[in-house]
C-alpha cells in the first residue's frame, strides 16, 4: 500500500469549480489529504519536487490527481503527458475533470494516458454527485498498483 500524506491532487483554476470539488469530496471525507493548485505550471512543480517545491519530499506522491485542461501557464493536457511519460509518476491515476467536450481534447487525452475523463455538470448536485461518485471509486473501491 502506498503511504502518501497527499491523497488528492486537484488541478483547476476556476476557484467555483474548486470550491465545489472540494466541498463534494469533504461530504463523503475524502478531502482530508488534498492540494489544490490552481495552474498547470504549479501542478508540474508540485508533482516533480521542481521550482518552489524542491523541499517537497519527492516521493510524496498523490494518489489521484483530479485535472483540468483549460488553464493558464501550462494546461491540462501537457500536465498530463508528462505526468504519464515519467516513470515515477506514470501510474497515478490522472482523473480528467473538465467543461470541454469536445472528441478530440477526449481522444488526446486517453491517448496520454488518463484513466478517466469526466465533463462537468454544470448543475450543482449533478456535480457534486458526479465527484463524489469519483472519490468514493479512485479512493476507496479502486486497486491502484504498488510503486
Amino acid at each position: 500500500m502506498r503511504n502518501s500524506e497527499i491523497e488528492i491532487l486537484l488541478v483547476e483554476d476556476n476557484m467555483g469549480d474548486a470550491d465545489l470539488t472540494i466541498r463534494a469530496l469533504r461530504r463523503e471525507n475524502l478531502a482530508n489529504k488534498l492540494v489544490h493548485l490552481e495552474n498547470g505550471a504549479d501542478a508540474l512543480d508540485y508533482i516533480f519536487a521542481e521550482g518552489v517545491y524542491t523541499d517537497r519530499n519527492h516521493h510524496n506522491l498523490p494518489q489521484i490527481i483530479l485535472l483540468d485542461l483549460n488553464m493558464p501557464k501550462v494546461n491540462g493536457i501537457e500536465v498530463l503527458e508528462r505526468v504519464k511519460a515519467d516513470e515515477r509518476t506514470k501510474k497515478i491515476p490522472v482523473i480528467v475533470l473538465t467543461s470541454s467536450n469536445e472528441d478530440p481534447d477526449i481522444d488526446r487525452c486517453y491517448a496520454l494516458g488518463a484513466n478517466s475523463y469526466v465533463v462537468k455538470p454544470v448543475e450543482f448536485d449533478k456535480f457534486a454527485k458526479a465527484v463524489n461518485e469519483l472519490g468514493l471509486y479512485w479512493m476507496l473501491l479502486n486497486k491502484a498498483p504498488v510503486s
